[in-house]
């Protein structure tokens, strides 16, 4: 399994196999992780809609829901064994654009300090204005 795993074919095959029950469950809670979390942040997004973390909220929000949205697209295509649609470098692309929206998120994370930093400058320098 491992070698299959490793090689490029496995991969790159238009025509794969349908995933085994191992992935499948694996994939299906990831999607249904994904779709829980979508609606937990959807909670969440609402209550800090006018704060600082208002951006990070909005952009987690709308990671899980694509990602969720792909998970779904994934496990259909390799269901209905769509020549093109179901092969396996879309799992790679989907992890690849996992890791690099998380880049993003993390760059928001760091940003929210400095906001913090500049909103209480602002809130400051407000107090001596008529």
């Amino acid at each position: 399994m491992m070698k299959n795993f490793l090689s490029l074919g496995y991969w790159f095959n238009l025509r794969p196999k349908l995933f085994t029950d191992l992935t499948l469950k694996i994939i299906l809670a990831m999607v249904l992780a994904l779709l829980l979390l979508t609606i937990a942040t959807a909670v969440v997004k609402k209550k800090w809609l006018k704060s600082i973390y208002a951006g990070f909220w909005n952009n987690i929000y709308y990671f899980f829901l694509t990602n969720f949205i792909i998970g779904l697209f994934i496990i259909f295509f390799n269901y209905e064994m769509v020549p093109l649609l179901s092969a396996r470098f879309w799992l790679l692309f989907w992890g690849v654009g996992i890791i690099i929206w998380l880049v993003f998120v993390y760059k928001i994370i760091i940003k929210i300090p400095q906001k913090k930093a500049l909103m209480e400058k602002e809130k400051e320098f407000k107090k001596y204005l008529p």
